[in-house]
């Protein structure tokens, strides 16, 4: 009997492999141009107003299309779909290297985008129709493991290869690993059962991929100010696009979403929890790097390797909350996650500021990582558990398309709370030494000039505001701001953890309870 089950794991782990790197070049291939986007729009000329689209530009393509990639993946072939998925991204990925101006990389990026809607809409949908479901949770551990283990290593590496081969040998990362993924997928990932297949809900795709790409820009422009046209036009959009989605769906004789998932607690829960996770990862780095840039001068090498420390213990972790899963519930392992989201919140709340040991940023950092790995495995395993046959890709897409809505609103959120935070605190430091509110306001104005011109997601604070601060100590106002700003946001994962403690079915001790229960089987 170990001997089979040996066997068993060894045949799943390289189609875990494969499948968890085509996930992997969604979440790395744009971060990878994100944080060499200055580098890369240096050497294109890129103009000011276009560096946002062209860092945003794959984002926006998988906004406006994955429900479409689950549903396209459930009808012709998931399997198929991810070898289309990873091919187109290999080439334009490989073409992006012969970039000479700004507009065909712009292009490339747009196609890009194309390949990973197919890759984030059908990966883990691929995982669950190939491994058998007793074996699914612990698989879904060493699938979040390797992701989380690539993700920390690639922005180092890719940093070192842009400082000394040049910003082209940035799009050589993605191709190496799509290739890998392409050859495992091939030999080793089985083409799921054919089913019955049912019509495409074009209606249906068309009001999700215009309500999560207008969500995109609307809260993008948000950062620039909530009363903005470009801000509140968009989200309005959103809000009428998901009436009509859930109006349609009510009707169509064969909805893309069946809306009586809905009617389970536990997968509303998991749904809340993959948009909260990435709500709260997007918001921290996005923190990071203001804090770590501006009030304690760390240059980005430094920032980015913050993620490289820990990554082997938190991919370790990864595997053991899959295996505990597979012996008991999701429930225990998606309070520990939110919990431990919670412990990053409350260790930048608690120690932020201008004189903050560089260790506890560190282990703020490991915890949100830590918190953000636990969490979304136990939240894809309860979404993949209520999928029903023949529609595994487009019930995965749901859950693809609440984690771009918690990436959508992080950043955006966080600048917000932080800014009125911030004012808060300098309008305050103002007042005890004599100065107006115009003269405070003054030395603050280098903060918002930087704001308008930012890539979605990526804004940052001026690096001289502490030379221009008229007296004010700005360094411990902002991080007084920071510290209020990790308090709010941390309610968040801890109510939720409390919903999923009463709410979510099971716990540590329940399905040992039911084998003992159960009857034994006869032979």
């Amino acid at each position: 009997m170990p001997r089979a089950r040996s066997e068993t794991r060894g045949s799943n782990l390289p189609i875990v492999l494969g499948l968890s790197l085509a996930f992997t070049v969604t979440v790395l291939d744009p971060l990878l141009l994100s944080l060499n986007l200055a580098e890369v729009s240096r050497a294109l000329h890129v103009p000011q107003d276009l560096v946002g689209l062209l860092g945003g530009a794959a984002t926006l393509v998988v906004a406006s299309a994955v429900l479409a990639a689950g549903g396209v993946g459930d009808a012709f072939g998931l399997k198929r779909l991810l070898m289309v998925g990873l091919v187109i991204v290999t080439i334009a990925n490989l073409l992006s290297t012969l970039s000479s101006g700004y507009r065909f990389l712009l292009a490339m990026r747009f196609l890009d985008g194309v390949g990973l809607t197919a890759l984030l809409g059908v990966s883990m949908a691929l995982l669950k129709a190939s491994v058998p479901s007793e074996k699914r949770p612990a698989a879904l551990g060493v699938f979040m493991a390797i992701e989380m283990f690539v993700v920390g290593l690639a922005p180092a590496i890719a940093g070192w290869l842009v400082e000394g081969v040049g910003w082209r040998s940035l799009f050589l990362i993605s191709p190496l690993l799509c290739l890998c993924s392409f050859w495992l997928t091939a030999r080793r990932v089985p083409e799921p059962p054919a089913h019955e297949r049912r019509p495409l809900d074009v209606i249906a795709v068309l009001l999700v991929g215009v309500a999560l790409l207008s969500l995109v820009v609307g809260m993008s422009s948000a950062q620039n100010g909530v009363a903005r046209p470009e801000t509140w036009v968009p989200l309005l959009v959103t809000v009428l696009a998901a009436v009509l989605f859930v109006l349609h769906e009510r009707r169509a004789p064969e909805p893309a979403v069946d809306l009586a998932l809905f009617r389970v607690p536990a997968f509303n829960l998991a749904l809340a929890a993959a948009l909260t996770l990435n709500f709260l990862g997007a918001g921290f780095s996005f923190s990071l790097g203001q804090f770590g840039g501006v009030v304690l001068a760390l240059p980005p090498e430094t920032i980015g390797l913050l993620f490289l420390p820990g990554t082997g213990l938190i991919a370790g972790t990864a595997v053991l909350a899959g295996r505990l899963m597979g012996k008991h519930t999701p429930r225990p392992v998606m309070v520990t996650g939110l919990l431990t989201l919670l412990a990053s919140g409350l260790v930048m709340a608690g120690s932020a500021g201008p004189q903050m040991a560089l260790w506890l940023l560190l282990l703020a950092t490991w915890l949100c990582n830590l918190g953000v790995t636990i969490t979304s495995t136990s939240a894809s395993e309860t979404v993949l558990s209520h999928a029903p046959s023949g529609r595994t890709g487009t019930v995965s897409s749901v859950q693809s398309a609440a984690s771009m809505t918690g990436n959508a609103f992080g950043p955006t959120v966080y600048l917000l709370l932080l800014n009125f935070f911030f004012q808060r605190e300098w309008l305050a430091d103002a007042r005890t030494r004599g100065l107006s509110e115009s003269q405070a306001e003054q030395a603050v104005n280098a903060v918002r000039s930087q704001l308008a011109v930012s890539p979605p997601g990526t804004a940052v604070y001026d690096p001289n505001l502490l030379r221009q601060s008229a007296g004010l100590n700005l360094g411990l106002d902002f991080s007084y701001g920071l510290r209020l700003t990790m308090l709010t946001v941390s309610f968040l994962p801890f109510g939720l953890a409390l919903v999923a403690h009463y709410v979510m079915p099971g716990g540590w001790r329940l399905r040992r309870r039911r084998r003992e229960t159960a009857p034994e089987s006869g032979g």
